[in-house]
């Protein structure tokens, strides 16, 4: 049996987890992250406190040891800041995903090893499975709509060899039937959403705190002008919606297709127009990151793009400056730089890059 701390967020998921060690019989204490406070409230419903009563209420019905760790600090300089010079560049950033690296698997790993744990342990629905060579490997998730195996892309192998993630094997449903058996105070608890750790508030509301406004032109292909934007870091490749301009009266849909930074124009197109750019095949991934073994050799793999997106049969070919070609076996949409591309064998998480 290990020592193992859990990130207990308040929701039911890592709740579960807790409660899933210890009738394993681990010796389990459980720590809540504090990354983030919202000042004067300025960007809405920021609920970390309800979700530290919580998180108490939960360790005090299992009857495991709770605190409450305090990694503000951490969190502004690894994720905020990632998040929005990212933005300023013009590229489109994943927090979640940077927050797994930096702050799940990174300081608050290493807040459990200098204090006597052997592993950490999330409600990621993810799993992690010893194979033959006593390697700890990754796999998705067996609830494929809930499967959050995509935002460990960028983990490290020595970071995943003290993760633990006790509801992977199980359906949200399955999850949420065993909070209720277990008398767990918040097995009735929603679902959080919102950026990792603050919570329940829309992205350009976040960066206008951050990012001023830079008004410019809104074009079509042609270059007509047809409207004005507030900033190009508020929109991304492939919007649909509250770009500020109508569609027209044929339900033909405008959606972003290109930022042109030279001359602070946003482009659209209408979905329809085959013409409007906004699918590819080939694309650019660099800053590589491998959970275990390298790939350096041409091969064919599985890319998912997007966390929503299949995963989609590629052709990978490693480039001399590190960087890697990528040919989809099927035309992607809307592929921004700066996203997340994550690489599987068939269920297995071998790693992940960024988009160029």
């Amino acid at each position: 049996m290990a020592k193992i701390l859990v990130a207990l967020s308040g929701g039911v998921d890592s709740a579960v987890a807790a409660h899933l060690l210890k009738e394993q019989g681990h010796e389990v204490s459980a720590a809540y992250m504090k990354n983030w406070i919202n000042e004067e409230n300025v960007f809405g419903n920021c609920p970390w406190e309800e979700d530290i009563r919580d998180a108490e209420a939960v360790c005090k019905h299992l009857e495991i040891p709770f605190e409450v760790g305090n990694f503000i600090k951490d969190y502004r300089e690894r994720v905020v800041q990632y998040l929005v010079e990212g933005y300023k560049k013009g590229i489109t950033p994943n927090p979640d995903v940077m927050c797994n690296r930096e702050m799940k698997f990174g300081v608050f790993l290493d807040y459990a090893l200098k204090n006597g744990f052997e592993a950490v342990a999330t409600g990621h629905y993810c799993q992690s499975v010893i194979d033959a060579s006593g390697i700890n490997q990754v796999y998705e998730g067996i609830d494929k709509n809930k499967d959050q195996s995509y935002f460990l892309a960028l983990v490290k192998g020595n970071q995943m060899d003290h993760a633990r993630f006790p509801i992977g094997h199980l359906q949200k449903t399955e999850v949420r039937k065993l909070a209720k058996q277990a008398g767990l105070p918040n097995a009735a608890k929603k679902d959080s959403q919102g950026i990792c750790f603050i919570g329940q508030v829309k992205i350009t509301d976040f960066l206008e705190k951050f990012i001023p406004d830079n008004p410019g032109e809104i074009v079509n292909l042609n270059g007509t002008v047809l409207g004005e934007h507030k900033g190009l870091h508020r929109f991304t490749l492939g919007q649909r919606k509250g770009i500020g301009v109508p569609s027209n009266t044929d339900n033909q849909f405008y959606v972003v297709v290109g930022k042109d930074y030279d001359t602070n124009r946003l482009i659209i197109a209408f979905e329809s127009n085959e013409e409007n750019g906004l699918y590819c095949t080939e694309k650019r991934v660099h800053s590589l990151s491998w959970i275990r073994d390298s790939i350096t050799d041409k091969c064919k793999l599985l890319a998912r793009p997007r966390y929503r997106d299949p995963s989609v049969v590629s052709d990978f070919r490693p480039l001399e400056d590190g960087s890697i070609h990528l040919t989809f076996h099927e035309p992607q949409r809307a592929i921004a730089a700066g996203q997340i591309c994550a690489f599987y064998d068939n269920e297995r998480l071998l790693g992940g890059g960024v988009f160029l």
